[in-house]
């Protein structure tokens, strides 16, 4: 099993202002765009056929970029698919370059289509680019250049350790291996915990009590949970640590307004972000 220390972790300074929070980007807002990303990467993964690990992967290293950089400088939307193309070349079941522009080309068409009917249920049809047109070959420096940056801005520590392996193995200790429910929504719940940035902030035996700890309270299963017979401290996870990576997680599910939606949809782009903080600071001043 891989050294837990050499999977490299935000510093307390990059995780109290970002470099977006430093540009004027609210937390919350932040979040949610992060969420996003990685969603649109998830998306880009189930079309292309891509392999979880692969997706996985991508999806941490997105989230690690944005301790380094801020959402004006680069949209999450071409850091997405620099980071997907990345992770499937270091799980080796690389991408062509075309299958995944096209896929990005789809996802940023539908999202464009959901921002301008908004107001009405016109069914979305996805419109193919042209080959010897512009869009094709701005999606692809995009995609070069966002590859480049990740490798660069992380300095080219891109070393990524799953939990899928490390949940199994918790589960068995706790005898939870037969609880065929326990086991699913564990596992959604560290699927689930990849739009957050907990990978880029805990250790994997802290993320995966917290899933478990999510999917046991979730299920009504009885745990140890009385001190000093805590069931988490055999796996040296401290309780702050899980009950803050349960934080992070819950708050995917909370229920948001249209306009909370229908903003994020609009920041996918760096030009829309910076076109934002200079509206909003424009009205705050």
């Amino acid at each position: 099993m891989p050294n837990v220390d050499l999977v490299p972790l935000a510093s307390t300074s990059q995780i109290e202002r970002t470099p977006s929070r430093e540009d004027g980007i609210p937390a919350d807002l932040e979040e949610d765009l992060r969420a996003f990303g990685c969603k649109l990467i998830h998306e880009a993964g189930i079309l292309l056929k891509q392999k979880q690990i692969a997706v996985a992967t991508a999806q941490i290293l997105f989230q690690r970029f944005w301790y380094t950089t801020s959402m004006k400088q680069f949209g999450i939307g071409d850091i997405g698919m620099g980071a997907l193309y990345l992770a499937s070349k270091l799980e080796e079941c690389p991408l062509r370059i075309r299958d995944l522009i096209n896929i990005y080309d789809l996802l940023l068409q539908r999202t464009s289509h959901t921002l301008s009917s908004s107001n009405t249920k016109d069914a979305f049809k996805y419109a193919p680019m042209s080959y010897f047109g512009n869009t094709f070959y701005d999606l692809k420096d995009a995609l070069v250049v966002a590859e480049m940056q990740i490798l660069k801005r992380l300095g080219f520590n891109v070393h990524v350790l799953l939990p899928y392996g490390t949940l199994i193995n918790y589960l068995r200790v706790l005898g939870l291996t037969s609880r065929k429910d326990a086991c699913a929504k564990a596992w959604g719940y560290l699927n689930d915990a990849l739009q957050t940035p907990v990978y880029a902030l805990y250790a994997v035996p802290t993320i995966v009590s917290a899933a478990i700890l999510l999917a046991s309270r979730q299920l009504d299963i009885s745990l140890p949970s009385t001190p000093p017979h805590c069931w988490w401290d055999l796996f040296d996870a401290p309780w702050e640590d899980v009950w803050s990576v349960c934080g992070y997680v819950m708050r995917l599910y909370r229920e948001r307004v249209p306009e909370e939606r229908m903003r994020v949809l609009r920041l996918v782009g760096k030009k829309d972000v910076r076109a934002w903080l200079e509206e909003n600071a424009v009205v705050q001043s």
